[in-house]
């Protein structure tokens, strides 16, 4: 019995040295890691936008130059749309992860190259 219990701990060991950090965190792919027992058996749905995040959920920090692409890119696509577009709308046709639309829209907005009507999730945008 001792055998088998030492047996397994080297193999358990061996294991873990020979796994990368972030497998072993549950930090891989940005989400943490199920245990065996709970797996659903479902694949894990495709994302929307290229990973940009960290093991933290949150997105690497954008320079001022790539969030001006992104609002150049959201006043292209309202004055393409003259009837306006919701913040979902948006992000949908630019293949924008959640967390990548706020920021710029605040800066488009201030910038007054965007106008906005509407509160909350019925805001629609309009390009000046």
């Amino acid at each position: 019995m001792t055998r088998l219990a030492e047996t397994f701990a080297r193999d358990v060991l061996s294991a873990i040295r020979s796994a990368p950090l972030d497998e072993i965190l549950g930090e891989g792919r940005g989400r943490p890691a199920v245990p065996a027992a709970k797996s659903t058996g479902r694949a894990a749905a495709p994302a929307a936008a290229p990973e940009r995040k960290g093991g933290n959920g949150r997105l690497h920090r954008r320079s001022d130059d790539e969030i001006g692409v992104v609002v150049d890119k959201i006043v292209a696509l309202l004055k393409k749309n003259p009837a306006g577009l919701r913040a979902e709308q948006i992000r949908e046709k630019l293949s924008l992860a959640p967390k990548e639309l706020p920021r710029p829209i605040k800066d488009a907005l201030s910038g007054k190259k965007i106008t906005a009507k509407g509160q909350k999730r019925a805001t629609t945008y309009f390009a000046k």
